[in-house]
């Protein structure tokens, strides 16, 4: 008997056909023929609820939901999660459909509907864009069954309880994947690209892949093997290529609804997968005022998964990053010579002069590539006309906070130290470009 008042909710329509039957009786009094139509409507309304009652709590009847989410969820991308909804009972019925979504989402007003006839299944899809990375809790799928009538709801609550974890975005990191080795992505600035197969030491006959030199067909194995097989020749000793990331209070600032540091661990995600399948070695850094989690450069099959378990785990701090703290641990972790990106957010080119000279003795022993951001909105009013002497004054000053950005790069290029300046939605191609910029140039 719980149960059933648990489940049980009259809706709006039995208080508009109650509210309706009160009218009737109420003017039928001073009209003795109305009288028994409003004592006739009372009985209708009254077997209507109870018939409702009996279907929906008293048959053998039931309903069903399943959710099914793709995981793990993809950081700052469009995720979508589906709903199966079957119906066992033996006439149509009317379904108001309230999933209970993860706090972070912060979505009150989830509800779908829909009809379904006996034993009819459909489904519902719906997608979410987590802006923070960690566990994700979706609870029970609630079910309101209604018949035609509309004057009795039951509640059906399916116990749906699913634990998720938001990763860096795996979908950015495939696209890109997709892009770079089917060849239909144009890089800008790069003439050449050394692909496997340019050198002259053979290694091996292999099946073609998509992505492979074309000119390294070798037609006799093709022939008697019946498929495409390319000559594998050896790719010039593989190279460590570490991403450092700045988890300090700079990379707090938001864009596109996620933080600099999302960024800069997608983008950090897209190039260690860019970099293993490149043939070199891909390893993570990260620090605040302090040295952070490190992952060893490799060249293995796992390294990719053990990248996405330390950068899944990430946050920013409230501190100011300790570059010399950095210095230190890139001297005692990194051994050989390696190329270094490092995504990082100076906010005036005094915060840059202060941590030059330690920028300076990372670059002694590595390739060092600073990737820092533009502040888009800044450079949005610098480029606005102006209606009056105020927007006049805001964009004189909002110039001059872009052109210190790009006063730092002629800083750094001045010291023999790559950089980057770039949008927060640039980061991904713009670091890619450079990684292939510096591997066709040999300079590592």
């Amino acid at each position: 008997m719980l149960n059933f008042f648990k489940q049980f909710y009259l809706t709006n329509y039995f208080f508009i056909y109650w509210v309706g039957v009160i009218v009737l009786f109420c003017f039928s009094f001073p009209f003795s023929f109305l009288f028994p139509i409003a004592q006739l409507a009372f009985v209708v309304l009254l077997s209507m609820f109870f018939l409702d009652i009996f279907i929906l709590f008293f048959s053998k009847a039931k309903v069903d939901a399943k959710r099914s989410v793709n995981t793990p969820l993809s950081l700052g991308d469009h995720n979508y999660v589906t709903l199966t909804i079957k119906s066992e009972y033996t006439i149509p019925v009317k379904i108001k459909v309230i999933d209970e979504l993860p706090y972070q989402f912060q979505i009150r007003d989830f509800e779908r509907n829909m009809t379904l006839t006996r034993g009819e299944t459909k489904t519902i899809e719906y997608s979410l864009k987590p802006t923070k990375r960690g566990v994700y809790i979706f609870h029970n799928i609630n079910l309101f069954v209604a018949t035609f009538f509309r004057l009795v709801e039951r509640r059906v609550e399916v116990e749906f309880k699913q634990e998720v974890a938001v990763y860096p975005s795996v979908l950015q990191m495939k696209k890109f994947e997709l892009q770079l080795f089917s060849q239909t992505a144009v890089f800008q600035g790069i003439k050449k690209v050394r692909r496997l197969g340019n050198n002259n030491e053979f290694e091996q006959i292999k099946n073609y892949v998509q992505g492979d030199d074309l000119r390294t067909i070798n037609w006799k194995a093709t022939s008697r093997k019946g498929e495409l097989m390319v000559n594998q020749y050896q790719d010039e000793r593989a190279q460590q290529v570490y991403c450092i990331i700045d988890k300090s209070r700079s990379m707090r600032t938001p864009f596109d609804g996620l933080s600099l540091l999302d960024h800069a661990i997608n983008a950090s995600l897209v190039m260690s997968n860019v970099i293993l399948k490149k043939g070199d070695k891909a390893g993570v850094i990260t620090f605040s005022d302090k040295l952070g989690a490190r992952v060893p450069a490799e060249g293995s099959g796992l390294q990719l998964r053990k990248i996405m378990d330390v950068l899944y785990k990430q946050k920013t701090q409230y501190l100011e990053s300790n570059f010399e703290s950095l210095y230190y641990g890139v001297r005692n972790s990194i051994k050989g010579r390696s190329l270094i990106l490092l995504f990082t957010n100076f906010e005036s080119n005094y915060a840059l002069e202060r941590n030059l000279p330690l920028l300076r003795r990372i670059s002694q022993k590595h390739l060092l590539v600073v990737i820092f951001f533009e502040n888009t909105e800044i450079v949005k009013i610098a480029n606005q006309k102006s209606k009056n002497v105020k927007d006049i004054y805001v964009k004189t000053m909002a110039g001059k906070f872009a052109l210190e950005k790009r006063k730092m790069v002629q800083e750094l290029n001045k010291h023999g130290i790559q950089s980057i300046l770039t949008k927060p939605q640039d980061l991904s191609v713009n670091t890619i470009n450079k990684y292939l910029e510096v591997k066709s140039r040999g300079m590592i």
